[in-house]
């Protein structure tokens, strides 16, 4: 978004409560990469609000009130003297709304879209042509969107994500050490679930707590992470999400910009369980090297006997000179520590 740019270095300070029988904190909010950042006095995240998902309580009135869409109990109040930030703030959420769909605007694309169907349901190719018209012109608001109603439906089965004040500092120094094709990872940590890591669409990667709590260096972690922004680019997140939909579901999401729930419930599941097919050795070894991280203990994480990730262990391209430190060892010793509440 272009409005975004001229804000990401405004700050303001607010009072935030998570919950309606909680106190309110004095805390400090700035804008950041598609997010609305929490943090408190000494500077350490509480919390990051999707700039596509907030909504306001009291329209027009001083003090400013807002909260993530779907959830009024989690508060923040922004004093009449902030005045900048609430302007921003209103800025980028009439610029959000002016990116969604109107219905108004809508009524000759949905005929057309009834005749489109009809051809689908005619012929072989015209699914998938649908499936990527729209992971085509679906706007990163929008992909943000989905990817964060994706997560809820994943935690509904996995818990709530892993989070301390400290963990998520140390998270965000490995994310900036392993950024995204498109800017900077954004990595969320897992309590439970089968898979190990997974991209959501709008580029959020989560990974299970188990990549951090069970090794000695965060080299395991990033191994997966690096096959996470891999796969996400062989195979758009949101591409697949739309292969689990039907085509009726697609033309919903072209007309009105929403899938329904149960696509989403369904397709979080299949994430948790699924078997992704192997990347070619290659593929990953340029991956690695790109991404400055070393192949070996990704290798051994995957294969302990390392008999399947042979080409990964004996072309490790940091066999012998070593990448830059992916974490300090204090950074590594909180991000261990971040599923302990």
């Amino acid at each position: 978004m272009t409005a975004l740019k001229q804000y990401q270095r405004l700050e303001a300070a607010g009072l935030w409560r998570p919950s309606p029988d909680a106190q309110r904190v004095n805390v400090v909010v700035s804008i950041g990469d598609a997010t609305l950042t929490i943090c408190d006095l000494r500077d350490r995240p509480l919390t990051h609000w999707s700039l596509a998902a907030i909504e306001r309580s009291n329209p027009g009135q001083r003090p400013a009130i807002y909260h993530p869409d779907g959830d009024m109990q989690e508060t923040l109040e922004l004093a009449a003297d902030e005045s900048a930030m609430i302007d921003a703030i209103e800025k980028l959420r009439r610029a959000i709304e002016r990116g969604r769909p109107r219905p108004g605007r809508l009524r000759l694309t949905m005929l057309g879209l009834s005749f489109a169907v009809l051809a689908a349901v005619m012929t072989v190719w015209m699914p998938d042509a649908l499936r990527g018209h729209a992971a085509s012109v679906l706007p990163d608001v929008k992909r943000i969107e989905i990817g964060e109603n994706l997560r809820r439906e994943i935690e509904t089965v996995t818990g709530p994500l892993c989070t301390t004040p400290a963990g998520e500092i140390a998270l965000g120094r490995l994310a900036s050490r392993l950024p995204g094709p498109e800017g900077p990872a954004r990595i969320a940590v897992l309590r439970s679930g089968a898979r190990q890591s997974v991209a959501l669409p709008g580029g959020t990667i989560l990974v299970n707590r188990t990549l951090i709590e069970d090794f000695d260096e965060p080299d395991v972690l990033a191994g997966f992470v690096v096959a996470a922004h891999l796969r996400a680019s062989l195979r758009d997140p949101l591409n697949r999400l739309l292969g689990d939909s039907s085509l009726w579901d697609v033309a919903q999401l072209l007309t009105t910009g929403v899938l329904p729930q149960e696509v989403l419930q369904a397709h979080a599941r299949a994430l948790l369980t699924a078997v992704e097919p192997p990347i070619p050795d290659e593929t990953l070894l340029d991956a690695f090297r790109r991404w400055a991280v070393r192949s070996r203990p990704y290798a051994y994480a995957v294969d302990v006997t390392g008999e399947t990730t042979l080409g990964l262990i004996e072309a490790d391209p940091f066999a012998r000179d070593i990448p830059p430190p992916l974490l300090s060892d204090a950074d590594w010793l909180q991000l261990q520590g971040i599923c302990t509440r």
